[in-house]
């Protein structure tokens, strides 16, 4: 095999190689691919699967075998093309087949993306600003109101028609010119007003209903609703309403402490509450300061990043976000259909994030190498030992596996890369 590279035109950090590989070799995979498909072959006068070769290059054509004997061959040359001529590949490849005929050189292109060159800018020594969160007490007392609300008792109201922040019990049922759609009927459901959960309108108009009232209810579709036979489209729902509730908070009081916590007195509550926040804001304090640190090294360097990594980015965020929505039932084009966006203007939407995403990774990449920063063995067999207790896992299948390895080793890096720039830093 034979592998010749070439600078694309125009476009940085792409290059173009040329694989040729041998007439000989891709004789043997047709050869391999008619072998594992005889089976499949009827031809007269000879059992199924039993026609010689040239018997069946006579009826279907020696074409029949391209696809897959391409298919079969040019994965390996391509990884050993990379391997050989020592290229950072890091998108995919765009493949063109130039020649491809029974007796001749297979010869095909593939054209991808190099890892670009990143020029450090001043990553030690840079200025950030410090980053520091204090617990009020307004904090305090909205996390006990939170509590108060979760601990909160409905109770019937029989004086009054329905306000807000009131749950009415209520039936409906929604009709589009006259005809019931499916989905649009609910008995004695318990709806919240002012939560917003109903189309738009619908909870305004139930304001003001009494006990065992009835009322039609005039509304219009959102346009962007996820039923595409509902959406823009004007309904009626006719209500009626059995009861109204609303929220009795409990008083916060020692009481309520014990009631609602571990803990014996509102005094011992607060203190709590105090100290997880802090914790939070401790979280929150040290994840800022890193993501400044990352942005302000990152605006100091300068790097062009090719097309093809940043649509294998944007590939890879799609596969999380599909592999996140299957735990709840949906795939991609379902949940795309819901928010009313097509699959390119999902795509765009995420363009800036994988961007930055892959210059924060390579310039850490970059620090690491300048400041000679390295991940002990121990730290790593540390890790490895605290994934297995995590995720129940046994020691010895982590470390076996070359990838995940790999993958604790850079993360370990990465950690260190970003405490290095912040302790060289000068915090104001």
């Amino acid at each position: 095999m034979k592998v010749k590279v070439e600078n694309v035109e125009n476009k940085t950090n792409e290059v173009k190689l040329e694989f040729t590989i041998e007439a000989e070799k891709f004789e043997e995979a047709i050869q391999d691919v008619f072998k594992k498909n005889a089976k499949y072959f009827s031809i007269p006068g000879f059992r199924k699967g039993k026609a010689p070769f040239k018997m069946v290059e006579k009826m279907y054509g020696i074409q029949i075998f391209y696809e897959d004997a391409f298919n079969a061959i040019a994965g390996k040359a391509y990884e050993d093309g990379i391997k050989e001529k020592e290229l950072d590949v890091v998108s995919k490849p765009e493949i063109d087949i130039v020649q491809i005929e029974a007796g001749k050189d297979l010869i095909f292109t593939a054209v991808v993306s190099l890892k670009p060159e990143v020029k450090l800018g001043k990553y030690e020594g840079i200025e950030l600003k410090k980053v520091e969160y204090n617990v009020s007490d307004e904090d305090i007392e909205h996390e006990l109101g939170h509590m108060a609300e979760r601990n909160a008792r409905l109770v019937t109201v029989t004086d009054r028609a329905v306000e807000t922040g009131d749950t009415a019990v209520i039936d409906f049922e929604g009709f589009v010119n006259g005809v019931p759609f499916e989905g649009g009927k609910a008995e004695n459901h318990e709806l919240t007003i002012g939560s917003n959960t109903f189309i738009p309108g619908f909870e305004d108009q139930i304001i003001g209903m009494k006990q065992e009232e009835e009322k039609d209810i005039n509304v219009t579709f959102p346009e962007e609703y996820f039923s595409k036979d509902l959406s823009g489209k004007p309904a009626v729902f006719k209500v009626k309403l059995h009861e109204i509730k609303k929220k009795e908070m409990p008083e916060i009081n020692d009481e309520f402490a014990k009631d609602c916590s571990e803990f014996e007195t509102l005094e011992e509550l607060k203190k709590s509450i105090k100290e997880r926040i802090e914790e939070q804001n401790k979280s929150k304090e040290k994840y800022e300061l890193e993501e400044n640190a990352i942005e302000e090294v990152c605006k100091n360097a300068k790097l062009e990043i090719p097309e093809g990594m940043i649509e294998l980015e944007i590939d890879n965020m799609e596969k999380d976000i599909e592999s996140r929505l299957s735990y709840q039932g949906i795939n991609l084009e379902k949940y795309l259909e819901m928010i009313g966006k097509t699959r390119e203007e999902f795509r765009t939407e995420y363009r800036e994030q994988a961007e930055k995403q892959i210059k924060s990774r390579l310039v850490l990449e970059e620090v690491a190498k300048a400041a000679k920063i390295t991940v002990a063995e121990e730290d790593i067999a540390a890790k490895i030992s605290e994934m297995a207790k995590t995720y129940g896992k046994n020691e010895d299948e982590i470390k076996e596996n070359v990838g995940l390895r790999q993958y604790v080793e850079d993360g370990l890096k990465t950690e260190k890369t970003i405490n290095f720039i912040i302790e060289k830093a000068k915090i104001k």
